[in-house]
């Protein structure tokens, strides 16, 4: 009896450091493969508006019956990012903190303009429930049909020239982020940029 759990005492720790094994081969497997895929920004379906255009320039009105211009050259040196969303996708409230979090703390100073289609109603109720009164929030399908915003979130960063100069579907907070990214390395886009890095 003594001999049959010392054999199975054996085999059991024979298992157990088997198991430790395929997981730290795992880990390393899993650590080449998160090296080999490069990072993905903003997807840039086509559009109307390319990057390295000028922005089309709109006058529109906000939730609020403030005036708003879209586009054209900014008076402050401010960029300007156009972040179209819904109320009923919850990707785009995701993306809310950090759409707020990059008008309050990107250098230079980045005007975020929040763009939508459908009630008013429904978007003061939305604006009002998600605490973004103070960001002006433009109700213009004429807007989303100049960009040729197709699905949302989609996000248009415009400099302070008034040249757009990264746009793209932003599902993460690292699609939004790329815009920017994609901005300081002067290309259309981070996957431009890898591309232009490969070759």
């Amino acid at each position: 009896m003594i001999d049959a759990l010392v054999v199975s005492n054996v085999v059991l720790w024979l298992l157990v450091i088997g198991l430790a094994l395929t997981v730290l081969a795992l880990t390393r497997q899993i650590g080449l493969l998160h090296e080999r895929i490069s990072p993905v920004g903003a997807l840039s379906p086509r559009s109307k508006v390319q990057v390295g255009d000028k922005a089309p320039e709109l006058a529109v009105i906000d939730i609020h019956d403030r005036p708003i211009q879209v586009g054209g050259a900014s008076k402050d040196g401010a960029r300007t990012l156009l972040f179209f969303l819904s109320p009923t996708c919850p990707v785009c409230e995701t993306l809310l903190p950090t759409v707020e979090r990059v008008a309050r703390t990107e250098v230079p100073r980045v005007r975020v303009i929040l763009a939508s289609d459908g009630t008013l109603e429904e978007h003061r109720a939305f604006a009002g429930e998600k605490r973004i009164g103070h960001l002006p929030y433009v109700l213009s399908a004429p807007l989303g049909m100049t960009y040729g915003v197709a699905k949302l979130p989609y996000a248009v960063l415009i400099d302070d020239e008034g040249i757009v100069a990264a746009q793209g579907l932003v599902n993460t907070r690292e699609h939004l982020e790329s815009l920017f990214e994609a901005q300081r390395r002067g290309v259309a886009s981070i996957q431009d940029y890898l591309r232009e890095k490969a070759k």
